[in-house]
């Protein structure tokens, strides 16, 4: 899905916003500011970081990712979700982070393809471990190499996950094209 601009949508259950960041602006405060529109005062009111420093509501789920002034916003009534945006002007070693932080078979797929396949592989490949991990409370620290997916295709599909995780049906995924170079992942449950 490419949309441009600031944009409103929905996926399943999911209240979406893709924005600019203006200025000095603040994700945080943007974030309150639509939650307050898609899910009420009293939601917007209860936001506060847990523990790990995850954004909680009192009734439903939200979270955010912001990259290069650009921000994603995401807000279900029921489950949980993660989302993670990632700029394609990003320039990474892809092998380098991915014989670090990814199980084998991620690592030997993303060397398998082209090179000039690898980078976007690599991006939407980390926005899904990403979105998946900030959805489930643990964030990267919780380690990357517990979700494994596959790394060919279009699509995003989980193989596997630590059991902390749940079971690899409990997730839903939804990759997007928010703007010309940008990649972006949803990761929820039920």
């Amino acid at each position: 899905m490419l949309m441009d601009g600031t944009r409103d949508f929905s996926i399943d259950a999911m209240q979406c916003r893709w924005q600019h960041l203006p200025g000095t602006a603040r994700a945080r405060d943007i974030a309150i500011h639509w939650l307050r529109v898609v899910a009420g005062d009293a939601a917007a009111d209860s936001l506060h970081r847990d523990a790990r420093n995850r954004p909680r509501l009192l009734h439903g789920d939200t979270s955010w990712s912001h990259s290069h002034a650009r921000l994603l916003v995401a807000y279900t009534p029921r489950g949980r979700v993660g989302v993670d945006i990632e700029s394609r002007v990003r320039r990474t070693d892809p092998l380098r982070i991915a014989r670090r932080y990814f199980a084998p078979e991620e690592t030997a797929a993303l060397a398998a393809l082209d090179e000039a396949l690898r980078h976007d592989a690599f991006l939407r490949l980390w926005c899904a471990k990403e979105a998946v991990l900030k959805a489930h409370g643990g964030g990267i620290a919780f380690g990357l190499h517990k979700a494994v997916f596959d790394v060919g295709g279009e699509g995003l599909r989980m193989l596997r996950c630590d059991p902390a995780l749940g079971q690899v049906g409990d997730w839903s995924l939804h990759m997007l094209e928010p703007e010309a170079g940008f990649v972006a992942v949803l990761a929820s449950t039920d």
